[in-house]
């Protein structure tokens, strides 16, 4: 017996169960296409999705362009040929069951563009798009035009607020759902305003039921809020569900889909996942996103700390009332910049640990790296393909002059490049890799569900979760 009713969404009565769509080749259709066949919500990735050919082989992408803005055209043709490749296995993979969406991200580079390729090649494939990380402004316009409905990912009612009075209200047709997603529980990039303490987390209900209460004011009860981030058991959501405040409430499992036997992600990834304690995720603010974003304590994440944490404030001439007073020589004969005489004692003891290489951030600071970790920062700034609307990493912009204007900053990563790497598991092994993952994830450990290391299949899941657990 399930603990949840079915519910319309996206045209159709199923489970209010929404497979969270995780991107740059996470969530594919295989994965959502299984989801949907289980009586759910599948949601594949239009984040640099994978395209297939006629054999459903992936191809891979090799960036042949000279510079930036030509890989960066590279990859929105690339995504759009795999977003309908995905599109369509994962049709294929639902046999007439549940419904398909596809997610985006607003910051991604291109978004408008591979979202219109999407759904222009892929008609009839996809019956709804989720779409965060910024203010889609623009999303319900595009999915009226082709008969989609949209789901906004949002973190407060304020946003909601912004987005239906300036855009929305012409098209509450085709509002499918207002995603709830927790900034301090979600896996991946997070939704966390300036006014919000990363550190202090609130509880979810409040602010839902807020969201429902402005949703009744705009006529929209009856549209339901999906729940996302932190959602494991729906036993623990038994006050939200038949809620007669909060109204029609779905529920969207991002970081669970990882372990399944459909899931795409790499064997070594799924063994971490069944390794993880209480406190191995961390909300940080190293990507170049410039969003918050939670992912895995591990060896690339202590990398991003320590690079920051060996940094120092300079001037380029002296500044006693600033208290750089000391000069501190590097690169050219002659050239060097200012700093105080308690930071230059702590650059000496860095160099003499190996991090030799200064290297400047947008702020007016220095960091302190290993030669060859500035070579691999210079390189990875250099292959730059613009996968992002704005990238403080390698300082591209996808419009106007294609440049934010600043500085590339050496503290930030190229996402492009780990993403591909760790979910195709090439390039380093997964301890070296971001890995994006909920703060829920340490519960595969302590899940009996999961014991002696059960991965189930999707439809297995689907099915436990129905149960509560």
């Amino acid at each position: 017996m399930s603990i949840v009713q079915p519910m319309m969404m996206s045209g159709l009565e199923v489970w209010p169960l929404v497979e969270g769509g995780k991107g740059v080749a996470v969530s594919n259709g295989r994965s959502a296409g299984a989801w949907a066949a289980a009586g759910g919500v599948g949601t594949f990735s239009g984040v640099n999705p994978d395209a297939l050919d006629d054999n459903g082989e992936y191809i891979p992408l090799v960036f042949r362009g000279r510079d930036r803005r030509e890989r960066h055209e590279e990859l929105i043709a690339y995504s759009i040929k795999g977003g309908i490749s995905q599109a369509r296995l994962a049709h294929e993979t639902r046999a007439g069951e549940g419904r398909i969406h596809m997610n985006v991200l607003w910051e991604m580079g291109g978004c408008e563009r591979v979202l219109q390729g999407v759904l222009e090649g892929a008609k009839g494939l996809i019956h709804g798009v989720t779409c965060g990380a910024g203010m889609p402004y623009r999303l319900a316009e595009i999915c009226a035009r082709y008969g989609v409905h949209y789901y906004p990912i949002v973190s407060s009612a304020r946003a909601f607020n912004a987005l239906w009075k300036r855009a929305y209200h012409k098209f509450q047709d085709w509002l499918g759902a207002v995603v709830y997603e927790d900034p301090w529980l979600a896996g991946g990039h997070n939704g966390l305003s300036n006014s919000e303490d990363p550190t202090q987390p609130e509880a979810p209900f409040p602010r839902v039921l807020e969201i429902r209460k402005l949703m009744r004011s705009m006529g929209l009860g009856h549209i339901p809020i999906v729940m996302a981030g932190g959602v494991w058991h729906l036993k623990d959501w038994k006050d939200w569900i038949g809620n007669k405040d909060l109204g029609p409430i779905a529920f969207q499992f991002g970081t669970r889909p990882l372990l399944t036997k459909e899931s795409p992600i790499p064997e070594s990834w799924k063994k971490r996942l069944l390794e993880l304690l209480p406190g191995d995720v961390l909300l940080h603010r190293f990507s170049p996103t410039g969003f918050y974003s939670s992912a895995v304590k591990n060896r690339f994440l202590q990398d991003l700390v320590e690079r920051s944490e060996r940094q120092v404030a300079f001037s380029e001439s002296a500044d006693p009332a600033a208290g750089r007073d000391t000069f501190f020589a590097y690169g050219r004969t002659g050239h060097g910049v200012w700093v105080s005489a308690e930071d230059h004692a702590r650059i000496q003891g860095w160099i003499g640990q190996g991090f030799t290489q200064p290297m400047r951030t947008p702020d007016d600071t220095l960091i302190f790296v290993t030669p060859e970790s500035a070579r691999r920062i210079r390189r990875d700034q250099a292959d730059c393909m613009g996968c992002l609307s704005h990238c403080k990493f390698s300082n591209w912009k996808d419009h106007d002059d294609y440049t934010t204007g600043k500085p590339a900053d050496p503290r930030s990563f190229c996402i492009q490049k780990t993403l591909q790497e760790i979910a195709h598991g090439r390039g380093a092994p997964v301890e070296d890799q971001l890995m994006f993952a909920g703060h829920n994830v340490y519960k595969f450990r302590q899940d009996p569900f999961y014991a002696n290391g059960f991965i189930p299949t999707v439809k297995e899941l689907v099915q436990r979760i129905l149960t509560g657990h």
